[in-house]
């Protein structure tokens, strides 16, 4: 079994330009994940496929060791941190060396701080981008999603996470599973840790009880990951459902990463796309709340990008009525939210005045309303019952075909403009429009008005550096897309922020879900760590355009694979 797994990702190899990455996943350590790939990079090189070990961790275990002889390995880089020498992957070394194909361990390792990157993901992923193919190995608990959930069954805070699109985006996974009672007489034998730590990790985090959670979660993520797979949205034979995730978020609501960690995974497993919405009151303004309120809310709405939602932010003191239309604009069925505060005084619920809850339920007709206690969180599991299939009508399944197109490259036939000095931005949309030859000198004017009318409810962006300012337009066929690049900022003085790059987005007015396909796959390469930093770094509009085609071709690949 395990040579068919090579085969298969010999396969791949020799198909792909960009790099692919194989992940080892099991649920605890000691379980083989290191073992198994290093013998998988035995069979690759007796296939006659360069290889070399990046960096792995053997932890004093004999048999593993014994693997390494006979593959090349890069030397590890030495870093001096605190009086302390360390050592780190040489990302700069395998670079440089070009292997087809490298060995990286531990995938959810934090680097020293001064490094390149500050996790080892990110060094996979700029490999990746080489074209450098990577084996790795992770385990369950590693997963940003499922922090709280580790926390409950194991008591234990899990410092080192990666954000959860890095195994979703994955080319293959590989569950690595032992019994509990074969890994608990493995760590008894010393063949996990050493002496000192074996009757302190038998007497906690490798108890019994927290393995059995483990296990079973690793199997029900990977089943999550296979069915996502086989329903992806993005195969033409597989119709995308309309029925998407929003999370609610406050700038005071109790334990928002628990909430959108669990938002995070139930569009997982629904395999929609899931928006993050901050509502911004009159009371909650930045000259009116206090800088710790503004750093809490600055970091819940990082970490939504992390995990893979698109962020936006709206203005407005009927907190309801702005998010249900949102949830009518952009075919919201599912509403996260967390647990209500104060109750609504009884006197002003006899004037009708319901909590945002009760009016949520009431005024949401056909939307399932999640409630999750964040203050106690409970793992809630989506009832088939009450989450119906949607099915993608004809005309939104053609809309979204014409826009990706049958070679996938609709973003690379976008415009580039490259600004040298801050551009305000206003002034940027309104050059990116002029940009658009699609849009006539007669839908000019209403264009300009609809994208500002927009943006004064509230902001779209992915990350720091990236803002998305959209609208639908009557009179047009397709989705259009122009790109801003400004070297020294984008700036929007109102939100007192600033970006280096303006993706803007123009959609027919139906079917809404072109308009809903154009901003999925938007944010998906806005998040792409190793596309923005080939775009930031790009001295020429041609050179982001390649950037564009670069990753267009992966997500192709991916989908043909």
């Amino acid at each position: 079994m395990n040579g068919n797994r090579a085969d298969n990702f010999l396969r791949l190899i020799r198909r792909s330009q960009r790099g692919r990455l194989k992940i080892y996943l099991g649920y605890a350590a000691g379980v083989g994940k290191t073992y198994q790939m290093l013998q998988e990079g035995h069979r690759i090189k007796e296939d006659g496929i360069d290889l070399t070990l990046g960096l792995v961790e053997t932890h004093g275990r004999a048999e593993t060791e014994a693997l390494i002889m006979g593959l090349e390995v890069i030397p590890r880089r030495k870093v001096t941190y605190r009086g302390i020498e360390i050592e780190e992957m040489d990302l700069d070394a395998i670079l440089s060396r070009r292997p087809s194909v490298v060995l990286v361990d531990e995938l959810a390792h934090t680097n020293v701080p001064g490094s390149r990157n500050a996790k080892r993901y990110q060094d996979v992923e700029e490999l990746l981008a080489a074209g450098i193919h990577v084996i790795s190995t992770l385990n369950i608990q590693h997963l940003e999603s499922l922090y709280e959930t580790v926390e409950r069954a194991t008591g234990v805070k899990v410092r080192e996470r990666i954000p959860d699109r890095v195994v979703a985006e994955a080319d293959q996974l590989v569950n690595v599973d032992i019994t509990i009672e074969d890994l608990r007489r493995r760590l008894k034998e010393g063949k996990v840790y050493t002496k000192e730590r074996i009757e302190t990790a038998l007497d906690h985090f490798f108890k019994p009880t927290n393995l059995e959670q483990l296990r079973e979660l690793t199997l029900r993520e990977l089943a999550a990951q296979i069915d996502s797979r086989r329903r992806d949205p993005q195969a033409e034979d597989v119709p995308a459902s309309p029925d998407q995730v929003m999370v609610c978020l406050s700038s005071r609501g109790p334990n928002s990463e628990a909430l959108l960690r669990y938002a995070s995974r139930l569009a997982g497993r629904l395999n929609r796309n899931w928006y993050a919405v901050y509502v911004q009151t009159s009371m909650e303004q930045p000259t009116v709340i206090d800088a710790a309120t503004q750093r809490m809310l600055s970091d819940t709405l990082t970490l939504a990008q992390q995990l893979g939602a698109t962020v936006f932010t709206y203005k407005g003191d009927d907190v309801v009525k702005t998010i249900l239309q949102f949830a009518k604009e952009y075919r919201v069925g599912h509403i996260v939210i967390g647990t209500p505060g104060k109750k609504v005084p009884f006197w002003k619920r006899l004037r009708g005045e319901g909590s945002i809850l009760d009016r949520l339920v009431t005024e949401g007709a056909g939307i399932t309303v999640i409630v999750l206690d964040t203050k106690a969180i409970r793992e809630e599991r989506p009832s088939p019952e009450i989450i119906p299939p949607a099915v993608e009508s004809d005309e939104g399944l053609k809309a979204r075909k014409d826009f990706i197109g049958e070679g996938g490259a609709a973003l690379s036939r976008t415009t580039i403009l490259v600004w040298e000095k801050v551009i305000e931005k206003e002034d940027a949309i309104k050059r990116l429009l002029d940009s658009c030859r699609e849009i006539g000198k007669g839908q000019m004017e209403s264009a300009l008005e609809s994208v500002l009318d927009r943006e004064k409810q509230g902001g779209t962006f992915v990350g720091e550096d990236v803002v998305i300012p959209h609208a639908r337009i009557a009179g047009l066929s397709r989705p259009i897309m122009a790109i801003g690049v400004g070297r020294e900022g984008i700036q929007d003085q109102e939100a007192g922020r600033k970006v280096r790059l303006m993706i803007l987005l123009l959609s027919p007015i139906a079917p809404p879900e072109s308009h809903l396909e154009a901003l999925g796959l938007i944010s998906r390469m806005a998040r792409d760590d190793q596309w923005r930093k080939d775009v930031l770094a790009a001295t020429k509009p041609a050179e982001i355009t390649r950037a564009i085609q670069i990753w267009e071709a992966g997500q192709q690949d991916s989908v043909e694979t």
